[in-house]
């Protein structure tokens, strides 16, 4: 018997307990924030929507697991170019199988190719946040977390400017903005605001090739700045009226 173990250690004592990990990925599509989810092919729930996600194996990490159960799931392969650890959910019967701790991640990046099931999923899909159908499991509450995470990080990092390609002009990144925030944004108050950050974003001294839809003068085209907080933050609405 190993040294660490203790003598009177038995197994049988202790109720059996999984974990798994299941995968926040959100994408913008058609300027609307899109979530990843498959329909389960196995029971428990099957038929029924879901969060791509499944048991750890002995041999690999959280993070590991979570890439590979969601290139297994969905066919998406290439790990996100934002990947964390969001939370974790261990209430009693959120699994009717057995007790289960789940490490819920977050995947947030652009240009994330179209989902191709496998293994136990029947199908997946890319669907908009705002209109998901009911989810298995306690997936509906790690969805609206994983999104609140997500439109948290664009106040405070410039995470937005990875959606927005190498150039871009402030109306290319205020889309972007009220695709994940699910809200309209003043053009001129959200332009004031991002060029009062520092280190957001730097420009680049070109413009658009033509001017906007009504004949206006071309618009300046940015690139990311170096900073990697955003100070002063930039507020979704409801929160700048929260704190005044």
């Amino acid at each position: 018997m190993p040294a660490s173990e203790p003598a009177e250690y038995n197994p049988r004592h202790y109720a059996p307990v999984a974990v798994t990990v299941d995968v926040v990925a959100l994408t913008i599509r058609d300027r609307r924030l899109h979530v990843l989810i498959v329909e389960r092919g196995v029971e428990p729930y099957a038929g029924a929507w879901a969060l791509p996600g499944g048991f750890i194996r002995p041999d690999e990490d959280l993070a590991e697991a979570a890439v590979r159960e969601l290139a297994e799931e969905t066919g998406v392969a290439t790990r996100p170019a934002h990947l964390e650890q969001l939370a974790s959910y261990g209430g009693p019967g959120r699994d009717p199988r057995m007790r289960v701790v789940s490490i819920a991640y977050l995947a947030f990046a652009p240009d994330l190719p179209d989902p191709q099931a496998g293994t136990d999923a029947a199908a997946a899909v890319w669907h908009p946040v705002d209109d998901v159908p009911p989810l298995a499991f306690d997936h509906t509450r790690i969805l609206a977390d994983g999104v609140e995470r997500a439109r948290s990080k664009l106040e405070y990092t410039p995470l937005a400017t990875a959606f927005a390609g190498e150039l871009f002009t402030i109306s290319d990144l205020r889309l972007i903005y009220e695709s994940v925030w699910g809200t309209p944004l003043h053009a001129g108050n959200f332009h004031r605001k991002v060029l009062s950050v520092p280190g957001f974003v730097e420009g680049t001294g070109q413009t658009t090739e033509t001017g906007g839809p009504k004949g206006g003068p071309r618009a300046k085209l940015y690139r990311a700045g170096d900073a990697r907080l955003l100070h002063p933050a930039l507020l979704r609405p409801a929160r700048e009226e929260e704190i005044r």
